[in-house]
């Protein structure tokens, strides 16, 4: 394989990089140039970083487009097709860095290497299945990486299952659990592994409904997943790992599904976010943050 290597503007990335899916790149993807030296951006609202700095940048003003192609012939076709577009060759356009051969690998082996067992606590794991549970997992969930999000590796994500770990007497005698924003289902099966019943994995995408139901299957636990509108009616643990934005504009109609005296576990929301979240939410629940972990805070509450 071929990778083409380019120097774009911001403004003109997502331009570029869909005319070079159109022209059969088989992958784009995006870099800052300025990686690892001093004018390096951080523009996604990484922890530490002040929010007024990520509302300003919405790219990186130097970015690096790495375009995969099958040969170097379909790369030579793409670069010039693409320089012969209008304003492309010019100062505001593309700068081609290089074409280099990309070494063929076993990226399924590749992949596999990345991803190790995740400790949730000291008895509860995520265990890929290429894997062996670790001797001191008790509890095991068997979750690979696929589409959809929740893998167990995202501090969000981990935060929630402690939850659920920590509460695991109490899982007992959950009859219903929403989890609002699925993803894979890692929550609903956590929650489910934990001796929760009657649970609901609700997401907008249905790829997520497809990965829950597939995921809960590898584990031998019973759910229903479905879009947003498969949740109804009261349950006494409502669960979502989403962002603070759609967390925000969700407080009514999740609190409308928490149950007088129930659990309300939201994730997603960076420690600077907590105060303006539990605004949001302070009509229905009052939220205390129940844990931290690299600059992300879980929210918990019960419903009076």
């Amino acid at each position: 394989m071929i990778e083409l290597l380019l120097l774009t503007p911001a403004a003109r990335v997502d331009e570029i990089s869909d005319i070079l899916m159109e022209l059969d790149a088989l992958a784009v993807t995006v870099e800052d140039a300025d990686a690892d030296t001093p004018d390096e951006a951080p523009i996604f609202g990484e922890p530490g970083m002040p929010a007024t700095l990520s509302e300003q940048i919405r790219g990186w003003q130097r970015s690096v487009l790495k375009a995969l192609f099958e040969n170097e012939d379909a790369a030579t076709e793409a670069l010039t097709v693409l320089l012969a577009q209008d304003g492309m060759a010019g100062a505001d356009g593309v700068h081609v860095q290089s074409m280099q051969t990309v070494a063929e690998q076993d990226w399924v082996r590749l992949t596999q290497s990345q991803f190790d067992p995740v400790p949730i606590t000291g008895q509860f794991w995520i265990v890929p299945s290429w894997h062996e549970p670790p001797a001191e997992a008790r509890q095991v969930m068997r979750l690979d990486p696929g589409l959809a999000f929740g893998t167990g590796t995202h501090p969000t994500t981990r935060m929630c299952l402690r939850w659920i770990a920590r509460h695991a007497a109490e899982a007992q005698g959950w009859d219903r659990v929403l989890d609002y924003g699925c993803g894979s289902g890692i929550l609903a099966i956590g929650a489910a592994l934990h001796g929760a019943r009657g649970i609901d994995a609700v997401d907008i995408d249905p790829a997520a409904v497809e990965s829950t139901q597939a995921n809960a299957a590898a584990n031998g636990v019973t759910l229903t997943a479905g879009l947003p509108e498969r949740a109804d009616g009261l349950y006494p643990v409502v669960l979502a790992n989403i962002l603070s934005a759609p967390l925000k504009l969700l407080a009514p109609l999740l609190c409308s599904h928490v149950a007088p005296g129930g659990h309300l576990v939201l994730s997603g929301i960076l420690a600077r976010q907590t105060e303006e979240l539990q605004a949001a939410y302070a009509p229905w629940v009052a939220l205390e943050a129940g844990d931290q972990e690299d600059g992300w805070v879980l929210l918990t509450g019960r419903r009076a």
